[in-house]
């Protein structure tokens, strides 16, 4: 049998994510010839342009996003595959044109079909709805596949996360549907598997009895920017925790899965949420840091008395065998002196000390940090006795960078391999319906005990700065402290 035709369709066409990453993404996987054959690229927004007006402002931002891959050449051959259609997400007239548009450019016997939602969250609905109706979703041996691809947020707490699901669920099933985190789509992301399931010698000494606590840090130096009426609504807890940061601290902390399959995977990273020590209105206090940054309220869409934290810190415990007891120490926000995504693993102290130190001196434990990004790599502190003393230790560093081994752009962006798997079937990467639902059990409470009369109070810190004081406290009240790059922060 032939092989059909597959059209990949971008609702919100005109948007920044579709020219800043999807134009640019499809682009680069057709320059690697990564792409299907036979493909087409039709956009749908309700911008007034042609397939000429489209192909030029995609030409254009793949002149500012992917200028070093661009050639007229190139572009000559992709061109071609792009299209739009003019509509609305809420007129079904629309949806039947596109649909006619779609038939067109398949053969008789039908051809595949990838819908990439990059769209507003309260367009979801109407959206999936309007492809129900004109029997868009439906797949068949002889038609093609059908598949969903939806950007975050999804929902904005439990109840509607699952409400979005039902909705979803009536016209896509579950195998149909791609829930996007591009974090998940990082290499260095993808590495964390790969670094503890690969090497023999660092699974057995991943767990309780050898790991003293895990520090996840997620920090941007940008400001909330024109994001600030949303932001103002959504919060940090929402914004970066409830995707981002939750799915870093399951691939740090899930079970081996039996296969590299995609529900294997999915179905470890359900059970670690699932084991997440709930956090109540009482140990919000001790366990969680909310925190503003001073002029966040100065930012337009944001109200003068805002209590939206643009700061998190979070104390959680995964309880299960091998974690038992064990601290993850999560952190995000805006405003902060560096960008940085990282994962440390902090190791216990060496049980006996037999070398002849000075009293009042330590061994410092061995510290693993798993940078995302900036500067991706792998870093292995570890002690060594200092040359030419009686048994003087000092730190040293075992490391591994990208760039150094791979190169300065071995890294793809993230869209690139999610938009390739979602094509190919591979949902490895991709959240399911019960993960997004695991996710906003464990966020859901401290969102309400931080809106309840009793609420911790909101902290304030200065632009540039790691934090508020209080998530130092959060760490020195256990005895540790914050770290970067292997440096106190």
């Amino acid at each position: 049998m032939a092989k059909l035709k597959t059209s990949i369709v971008i609702f919100g066409a005109s948007g920044d994510l579709a020219q800043r990453k999807l134009i640019p993404a499809l682009f680069t996987q057709f320059c690697k010839r990564r792409l299907p054959k036979d493909f087409e690229i039709v956009g749908f927004a309700r911008t007034d342009w042609d397939h000429k007006a489209f192909r030029k402002t995609m030409h254009d931002a793949l002149k500012t996003y992917s200028a070093d891959v661009l050639t007229e050449k190139l572009w000559e051959k992709f061109e071609p595959h792009l299209h739009y259609i003019q509509g609305d997400l809420t007129v079904d007239k629309d949806f039947a044109t596109l649909n006619s548009f779609l038939g067109e450019l398949e053969t008789e016997k039908g051809g595949n079909r990838l819908y990439y939602l990059s769209i507003a969250p309260r367009f979801f609905e109407v959206t999936v709805e309007a492809l129900g109706k004109q029997d868009m979703a439906r797949a068949t041996p002889d038609s093609g596949w059908r598949r969903l691809v939806i950007e975050k947020p999804f929902g904005t707490d439990l109840a509607s996360a699952q409400s979005l699901n039902k909705a979803v669920h009536n016209v896509f099933e579950e195998h149909q549907i791609y829930r996007i985190d591009h974090y998940l789509g990082k290499e260095t992301a993808q590495n964390i598997l790969f670094f503890r399931f690969a090497n023999i010698m660092f699974e057995p000494v991943w767990n309780r009895n050898y790991i003293d606590h895990v520090q996840i840090s997620v920090t941007e130096s940008v400001d909330v920017g024109h994001r600030a009426g949303y932001y103002d609504d959504a919060g940090v807890l929402r914004d970066m925790f409830q995707n981002h940061l939750l799915q870093l601290l399951a691939l740090t902390a899930m079970e081996p899965p039996a296969s590299f399959e995609a529900d294997a995977i999915r179905n470890e990273k359900v059970k670690t949420f699932m084991a997440v020590r709930p956090v109540t209105e009482e140990t919000a206090f001790t366990d969680t840091v909310r925190a503003q940054y001073r002029t966040y309220r100065d930012a337009e869409g944001v109200a003068k008395e805002s209590q939206t934290a643009t700061y998190a810190a979070l104390k959680l415990y995964v309880d299960n065998w091998r974690w038992q007891d064990v601290p993850f120490y999560l952190r995000s926000g805006k405003a902060l002196k560096e960008k940085v995504s990282e994962i440390v693993i902090y190791f216990r102290s060496p049980p006996h000390i037999m070398f002849p130190i000075a009293e009042g001196e330590e061994i410092a434990p061995n510290v693993l940090h798993i940078r995302i990004q900036p500067d991706e790599g792998i870093h292995l502190r570890f002690e060594v006795k200092v040359p030419d003393t009686p048994a003087n230790t000092r730190s040293v560093d075992m490391e591994f960078h990208y760039d150094d081994d791979f190169g300065e752009d071995a890294l793809p962006d993230a869209y690139e391999r999610l938009i390739l798997d979602a094509i190919n079937g591979d949902a490895s990467l991709f959240t399911r319906s019960d993960g997004i639902e695991a996710s906003w059990r464990i966020i859901d409470p401290i969102i309400e005990a931080w809106s309840s009369k009793k609420a911790p109070p909101l902290h304030y810190y200065e632009e540039d700065s790691w934090g508020p004081y209080a998530a130092e406290e959060l760490l020195a009240d256990d005895g540790r402290v914050w770290l970067i790059d292997g440096d106190e922060a």
